[in-house]
């Protein structure tokens, strides 16, 4: 196998060309090539007048035998010899499980987990609080449209998780070796996601295509052997001596030697139980923000120029780090996206943004999000910042009145409550009202946002336009607590309990929450053989 590292090619290119293109640079004849496979395509617009996809490629010849004299003539900066990579499980253990192994959360973790756990004959079966993805669909659309809040089935709790109304981005910053990226984005493209996002740079399925794979992966799952309950909310867990025996699930007792715990980050009350029950877990740092809203068409303009109409919606990434120390940056940017309701408690609004897959909305949004520790949350209690993320989604909540608060920058820069919208009509999945956000925030998140509104500008000229809309609270970047697991095995200080995933601590985002989840399966599986009932 030989590696391509740099391929030129135009912005509107016909599929073969990739391949002729291949050939000439590996100086051979288009049908010498048994298989060309894209690794990675990113565009490149650095330079306005030459914007153009730059492709990574695996090519296999039809005579493995000649790999060698193309790699000895080609320059080592554009073709290097490839190394298969792929994912393949551990040896399963000697131990015996005398029950099926219990995962709870059907987000990301929780499913590629049971997936991998199903595959291998360990029959799985997963508790999930909320409803299936259609369920799911149908109560958070209600919940939009009339603000009845489901505190069970929402954008927060379901089948999929969180990310499954928020775009479901798969880029990552995680580099590793061991085959599980590839075996996930394989996957979602198995289960009805477009091929493209096994290759390109930022990969997005887009939340309407999102539901579909969700829905065939877990069907896969109840083929393979395990099962998938709905509305099931695990209210304890129960151990002897330091070892766990079982979880109480809707108050009716599931005997098990292994629990995954991949809850996600909004299970609060599930938290609590596990603080009750003397599980080890601790604070951690996260960020909190508004989402600010712009015309798409101004993002495509400033980053892709006069090529802009011909292009994908544009994205960007802004950072800055503040007088003050704090860092401020751009999270979850949505092309072409809405700022949603997001909320999951009663008297409590949070907000994300999403995108549907072709990114066609008129509008973008970005949280610009401010970093937080526990020091700014106050006291030692390993759920600090859960309550910090409470005191602000309270706040939010009543200044507007139950709907997403909303602020022209013009207005929050001169400390006034905004009265009418300027040119720039938000797209919200949820109502909204207009008012003052600097009610809902602590002042030093809304004085380092200020401050980095004028930089900013200078990266995206007219970021800091005064028509341009904030809506908040952003408050659940992240978990505000880390479910602490032994480094060997993965498993709690207390025996037999599986801290997996974005809200045990230990992921961001849907890719690296999937990893986790298939690590985690990894470790049960070199532990116990396949169960048998």
């Amino acid at each position: 196998m030989l590696r391509i590292l740099q391929l030129k090619l135009p912005i509107s290119h016909e599929p073969e060309l990739l391949k002729r293109k291949a050939a000439k640079l590996l100086g051979i004849k288009p049908e010498e090539i048994l298989e060309l496979r894209p690794v990675k395509r990113s565009l490149d617009a650095r330079k306005k007048e030459d914007i153009h996809y730059s492709y990574v490629c695996e090519v296999t010849l039809c005579d493995m035998a000649k790999e060698a004299a193309v790699l000895r003539k080609c320059k080592p900066q554009f073709v290097i010899p490839g190394k298969p990579l792929s994912y393949a499980p551990v040896a399963t253990g000697s131990e015996t499980l005398s029950h099926r192994p219990v995962i709870i959360g059907a987000g990301p973790a929780g499913l590629f987990c049971a997936y991998q756990l199903a595959k291998l004959g360990y029959c799985p079966l997963l508790f999930e609080r909320g409803g299936d993805v259609e369920t799911r669909s149908a109560a958070v659309l209600k919940f939009w449209e009339s603000g009845e809040l489901d505190p069970e089935t929402n954008v927060q709790f379901g089948e999929g998780g969180a990310g499954t109304f928020s775009d479901g981005k798969l880029n990552t910053m995680v580099k590793e070796t061991t085959g599980r990226i590839r075996f996930m984005l394989d996957t979602f493209v198995r289960f009805g996601a477009p091929e493209e996002i096994a290759y390109i740079n930022k990969p997005h399925i887009g939340t309407d295509c999102l539901k579909t794979v969700i829905s065939n992966l877990r069907k896969e799952i109840c083929r393979l052997g395990g099962t998938v309950q709905f509305q099931k909310k695990v209210t304890d867990f129960a151990f002897d001596k330091g070892v766990l025996c079982g979880v109480y699930v809707s108050d009716t007792f599931i005997p098990c030697e292994v629990c995954v715990l991949a809850t996600g980050h909004s299970a609060r009350d599930t938290f609590s139980v596990l603080k009750k029950r003397g599980v080890p877990m601790v604070r951690k740092p996260f960020a909190v923000g508004l989402r600010i809203v712009h015309p798409q068409e101004m993002i495509n303009r400033v980053q892709y120029g006069e090529a802009a109409p011909s292009l994908p919606a544009a994205d960007y990434k802004l950072t800055y780090t503040a007088k003050s120390g704090r860092s401020i940056y751009s999270f979850c940017m949505c092309p072409g996206g809405f700022v949603v309701n997001a909320s999951s408690e009663q008297g409590h609004l949070t907000v994300n943004g999403m995108s549907n897959h072709d990114r066609g909305e008129i509008t973008a949004n970005s949280a610009l999000v401010v970093n937080v520790t526990p020091e700014d949350f106050g006291g030692e209690d390993a759920l600090s910042g859960v309550a910090f993320q409470r005191r602000l989604e309270s706040l939010a909540y009543l200044s507007g009145g139950g709907a997403i608060p909303a602020q022209l920058y013009g207005d929050l820069k001169n400390h006034r409550a905004s009265t009418s919208l300027g040119s720039i009509n938000p797209n919200t999945k949820g109502a909204f009202s207009l008012t003052n956000l600097e009610d809902c925030l602590p002042s030093f998140v809304t004085e380092t946002l200020l401050e980095a509104m004028p930089v900013f500008d200078t990266k995206i000229p007219g970021f800091a336009t005064e028509d341009a809309v904030f809506l908040g609270v952003e408050a659940r970047t992240s978990s505000p607590v880390r479910v602490l697991r032994e480094e060997g095995t993965l498993s709690s200080a207390l025996l037999g309990l599986y801290p997996c995933g974005e809200g045990a601590g230990y992921a961001g985002g849907i890719t690296c929450a999937a990893v986790d989840g298939l690590y985690v399966a990894e470790k049960i599986i070199s532990r116990y053989r396949p169960f048998s009932s």
